[in-house]
């Protein structure tokens, strides 16, 4: 059985699947695009990504793929825990600058779906995390995008921590000074 919870973002949902566990551990089925599309999810993904951060503190993000190469992504955590996050990046949508979190560890099972037209990004909450996901278009590095991790008001949740960021995250536009090439397509 799948636990599908939606968010205050229109088609950012938390997807809990059901774990079957007994003294050895458990099975977990991640994904299963029948079961998905009976729930009336109907992504065609097309690669995984995997990813480590050694230091609990580490921020990724916030990150997109532009049209054409649009990604939507299902992201998990495969070990350790994280606060993953998506903001709204649609023009005109009434939730522009919006943004949800969640948090995703290994211990919840938790996964967040994140569509196309949405900022995504996470901070670790404990060292060697691991983060894995699925993507809906293959990387395309001249459509990779970013968006300042710190411009859209979001709480990350790290207190005095100071964040550990790649030279591309910290040199990235904020929120106000960006161009979303994404457009809100009123949706039912």
């Amino acid at each position: 059985m799948l636990d599908i919870q939606p968010t205050a973002l229109l088609g950012v949902l938390i997807l809990t699947p059901a774990r079957h566990g007994d003294p050895r551990g458990f099975f977990s089925e991640s994904w299963n695009r029948q079961r998905m599309e009976a729930a009336g999810i109907d992504i065609d993904f097309v690669q995984d990504n995997h990813s480590l951060s050694a230091k609990a503190g580490t921020v990724r993000g916030l990150h997109f793929q532009s049209p054409p190469h649009a990604q939507a992504k299902l992201v998990r955590c495969g070990r350790g825990a994280l606060h993953d996050v998506a903001v709204d990046i649609r023009k005109g949508s009434p939730t522009y600058g919006q943004w949800i979190g969640e948090e995703l560890s290994f211990e919840n099972g938790r996964q967040l779906l994140i569509p196309t037209g949405f900022l995504h990004g996470f901070v670790t909450r404990e060292p060697d995390t691991e983060i894995i996901y699925k993507c809906s278009d293959y990387y395309a590095p001249e459509c990779d995008g970013a968006v300042h991790w710190d411009s859209c008001g979001i709480d990350w949740g790290m207190g005095d921590t100071e964040a550990i960021l790649s030279e591309k995250d910290m040199k990235a536009p904020l929120l106000s000074d960006f161009d979303s090439p994404f457009i809100w397509k009123n949706m039912p």
